[in-house]
């Protein structure tokens, strides 16, 4: 199901949605990579022409570093790939909504389109919160859509933060 899209047509949406869906299972399998190391499950995957030029899954934890997030390490990757910190023409896959650190990188990266599978009402910063691509003053426009297998990161995210509060009580009590 797509929630919303910027800068697509509804007829564009739907031819792309099977493509969507595929990447963001990948994006989604990510995810379970970040979960088992007990990091926040989230996954992303940089596509372009077809192709998965990055990839990455939050690690912020491990590598004590708090910019490691899923885009952020994708965004690294693509550009070692590409050999260029521009990335033109790429879509970045990505289970949940970028926070504004990320949206920022997208931005300077010149990520042609986001596709976010669930929103972040918190600190989501392209249509939750902050609405980062777009506004006016950004040299840049970033096309975004959201909602993509939406349920199914919903679900991870949820059961994540279910299992760290019940350990969180286990461990006080004990």
């Amino acid at each position: 199901m797509v929630v919303s899209c910027s800068c697509l047509g509804v007829a564009s949406a739907l031819m792309e949605s099977s493509l969507d869906e595929k990447w963001m299972r990948k994006a989604l399998t990510l995810a379970l990579e970040a979960e088992a190391i007990n990091e926040v499950p989230v996954g992303a995957v940089i596509v372009r022409d077809g192709e998965m030029i990055g990839e990455g899954f939050n690690q912020p934890i491990r590598q004590s570093d708090p910019s490691a997030h899923a885009e952020i390490v994708a965004l690294r990757h693509a550009a070692k790939a590409a050999a260029n910190y521009r990335l033109p023409e790429a879509t970045l896959y990505v289970t949940v909504e970028p926070c504004a650190m990320c949206a920022g990188a997208i931005i300077h990266s010149r990520i042609a389109r986001v596709v976010f599978a669930a929103s972040e009402p918190k600190a989501g910063a392209v249509c939750s919160h902050l609405q980062l691509f777009d506004q006016p003053q950004m040299n840049h426009r970033v096309d975004w859509c959201g909602g993509v297998l939406a349920n199914e990161a919903s679900d991870i995210v949820q059961a994540f933060f279910a299992r760290r509060r019940a350990e969180k009580k286990r461990d006080k009590l004990a």
